[in-house]
């Protein structure tokens, strides 16, 4: 068992129905004197705190309806459909995609409790550090306390328009979600993050623990939310060359418990099937493909990849993406004849191509005339490796919250929006994001070879090509297109980890709006439950679930 999860959770806490105030201001059963608190006790409480990555508080539900990875906001995107058995099935995670959104949605109660009851942990911890009297490392368990601190932060109000913030030294039963502006806790955010950068050490001392580079990749995305470029080109750049990150050399080891926390893993979810499965993903758990013969068991199989998605992995003559938009033209089904990425099949199932070396066909899929075909594939290793009876599908396959090609991306994207409106002839850093986006696409090209277990290279024409690098090229390589081929390698590289929703919300209202409308108007055509469906502005970000406003005397509003 990873030395993270090994100690004793001092901070244990009851799995109950909690209100606002309650559930914000809980403290560990049991008390401890400054005199009591050595490194086991201290660490203990540290090792809560980074449980609450797992959003496993209150039992499996709130943990599949407020997951940690934030597969349920890949379904409010252009990406991926709820999957199960039908629409009724976890019904609030199917408003979610198509965009009705009530402040009794249970997602937005779990998410909202997850995150504070992880916050909870973390000032326990905090309190606990600081009125210890003898711990050899508190500076840096103080670091790696900051950094969890500002992760739930960051996820709650990337979330939720207007959240309430406190640290651990003041009463969360006073603290109102007017108190502070969005820009301000965005700054409390990057502060936590600063002083972590100041005192966390710049390896790992054990798997799974948070150092400097974590801190400084968390701060990158922290940046790019708050579009503050050169930050995020300076904390990118320091993860970069801090030499202890590189891609894998095939797209399909993510998926291999083998190459947990290796080179491309920068932040993860450590997971374990040790203690009764303790310590799996829990947050995906739904999400295990139905699996004809049962080879994962009869898994829940939500969490499909959508049709649109698929499509955008087409590639031209080049082996380039469609960048104007035409990838939509044409669906990739079992007569696509055209090119494409591979990491189409490292993504999702297609019926009659490999999964995990095991054939796919439509007995994989739960509700094939609801929701297609495209099972998600990235969260799940090879059968052999993971559960085939409850919990379906789980295994110690770790969840990558921040990898390395997301930073590489992030570098890029800080690059091309600091550029003069001007072409690579002319413009260096337009040069180096094109080099930073074929670096990802060169993986993604190689990953052909060795990827026959999942790939079937004689049925599928499996064509990538880099960016031009030749004079006309250069004049082509505009900061406009350099901007859209971001975005898009952004899509194919990351798809169905958690990230998509975010990206469009942070490229602003206009683009999400577009992207979203066009994409639910496309979709009616295959599926009706998207007939007359759309996002509007006031459905961006979640509200206040309505539990915490009723329960918080006034302190909250709705904006």
């Amino acid at each position: 068992m990873k030395k993270i999860y090994s100690y004793i959770m001092v901070a244990t806490m009851g799995f109950m129905a909690i209100s606002c105030s309650d559930m914000l201001d809980t403290v560990p059963q049991g008390q401890f004197t400054a005199e009591q608190f050595d490194d086991n006790s201290v660490e203990g409480l540290v090792a809560s705190a980074y449980a609450g990555l797992e959003a496993h508080f209150f039992g499996n539900n709130p943990s599949f309806a407020g997951p940690s990875t934030n597969w349920i906001f890949d379904v409010r995107s252009d990406d991926a459909l709820k999957g199960g058995g039908g629409t009724g099935m976890e019904e609030n995670i199917h408003l979610l995609e198509v965009s009705e959104i009530n402040s009794d949605n249970v997602s937005c109660l779990n998410k909202w409790q997850n995150n504070y009851f992880a916050i909870s942990r973390v000032h326990n911890a905090m309190l606990a550090l600081q009125s210890a009297s003898s711990v050899s490392n508190a500076n840096e368990l103080m670091g790696e306390l900051k950094t969890l601190r500002a992760w739930y932060y960051f996820d709650l109000i990337r979330i939720f328009k207007r959240i309430p913030y406190f640290t651990e030294s003041e009463d969360a039963n006073t603290k109102s979600n007017d108190e502070y502006t969005r820009e301000q806790i965005f700054d409390f955010i990057k502060k936590d993050l600063t002083d972590a950068i100041a005192v966390l050490p710049a390896k790992k001392s054990n798997v799974g623990r948070i150092t400097q580079t974590t801190a400084q990749a968390i701060m990158a995305k922290v940046c790019a939310f708050t579009s503050d470029w050169a930050n995020v080109e300076l904390y990118a750049d320091a993860v970069i060359k801090s030499g202890q990150y590189a891609l894998y050399s095939n797209f399909g080891d993510m998926s291999k418990i083998a190459y947990n926390n290796g080179s491309e893993s920068i932040f993860a979810l450590q997971c374990s099937t040790a203690n009764d499965n303790a310590h799996i993903n829990w947050s995906n758990l739904l999400n295990c493909t139905y699996s004809d013969g049962n080879l994962y068991g009869t898994g829940d199989d939500f969490f499909y990849g959508s049709q649109n998605l698929v499509n955008a992995f087409r590639t031209d003559e080049n082996g380039l993406p469609f960048l104007d938009g035409s990838f939509n033209n044409v669906n990739v089904t079992e007569d696509y004849e055209g090119s494409i990425d591979p990491r189409v099949d490292f993504t999702v199932g297609r019926i009659g191509f490999p999964w995990r070396g095991h054939t796919y066909t439509a007995g994989w899929c739960r509700a094939i005339d609801i929701y297609g075909e495209y099972s998600n594939k990235k969260g799940w290793p090879d059968p052999k490796d993971a559960n085939a009876a409850w919990p379906w599908g789980c295994s110690s396959l770790n969840f990558m919250f921040i990898r390395y090609a997301d930073i590489l991306l992030l570098k890029a994207e800080a690059l091309i929006e600091q550029s003069g409106d001007v072409n690579a002839a002319t413009e260096p850093r337009l040069v180096e994001a094109r080099d930073l986006i074929n670096q990802v696409r060169q993986r993604a090209a190689n990953s052909v070879k060795g990827g026959e277990s999942d790939l079937n290279p004689a049925k599928a024409d499996y064509y990538v090509g880099l960016y031009p690098t030749d004079y006309d090229g250069n004049l082509a390589w505009t900061k406009n297109r350099a901007r859209l081929a971001l975005r898009m390698e952004r899509r194919l590289e990351l798809a169905l980890e958690g990230n998509r929703w975010f990206d469009l919300v942070r490229w602003g209202n206009e683009y999400l709006l577009n992207t979203m409308n066009k994409y639910m108007e496309n979709e009616s055509k295959i599926r009706e439950y998207y007939k007359n469906r759309s996002v509007t502005e006031n459905e961006i970000f979640f509200p206040v679930p309505l539990t915490e406003l009723d329960n918080s005397n006034g302190l909250y509003k709705q904006f």
